[in-house]
């Protein structure tokens, strides 16, 4: 297996500065905007973004919550064994709030399709942005294509991408891994 580190430590935090930078230039003091989280993975992203948008912004208080798409997911039935979800933690409503999707890489597509039609559950947004760390952008499905991106990465199909954060007891790291030819 082949490693090759596209963004480690210090160069994250400075991608995740520059995201939160972009944010509040069309956000502004985020009173009317939201985070959310997507499970599994985008709610390490959400964190950070929301503490770094914080320390921008003084302390000011942005809502931020986690969404399961578990049962929303097209491919669900099709996996062996038992199906288990995550859970939801959002404990606001989103009616006529500016939502800004946050998942750590976006591939095909088909994650931010079934958070679109789970989030429908909490209200009419009157605006959805995408906000993702790593874009592969040659291997969508759909058409969705995110508003804010940390790093865009070209890549065979046959790679993989791994998110690793400090908070989960590792280091801040983006991997893309391939077997060796």
């Amino acid at each position: 297996m082949q490693k090759k580190t596209l963004l480690d430590g210090q160069k994250i935090q400075i991608t995740i500065k520059r995201l939160c930078h972009q944010l509040i230039e069309n956000h502004d003091d985020f009173s009317n905007t939201v985070l959310i989280g997507i499970q599994p993975r985008g709610p390490f992203l959400a964190d950070r973004i929301q503490e770094e948008l914080q320390t921008i912004l003084k302390s000011k208080k942005i809502l931020k919550g986690n969404l399961d798409i578990t049962f929303f997911r097209d491919d669900f039935r099709r996996k062996d064994g038992l199906v288990t979800a995550n859970s939801n933690s959002i404990d606001f409503i989103i009616e006529g709030k500016k939502v800004i999707l946050i998942d750590d890489v976006l591939w095909t597509g088909r994650t931010i399709r079934a958070a679109l039609d789970a989030l429908l559950a909490y209200g009419r947004p009157e605006k959805v942005e995408l906000l993702v760390l790593i874009d592969r952008r040659f291997s969508r499905h759909l058409p969705i294509e995110p508003d804010y991106i940390g790093l865009q990465v070209d890549s065979a199909s046959a790679q993989h991408v791994k998110v690793t954060w400090a908070s989960e007891g590792g280091e801040d790291k983006v991997l893309l891994l391939s077997d060796k030819q």
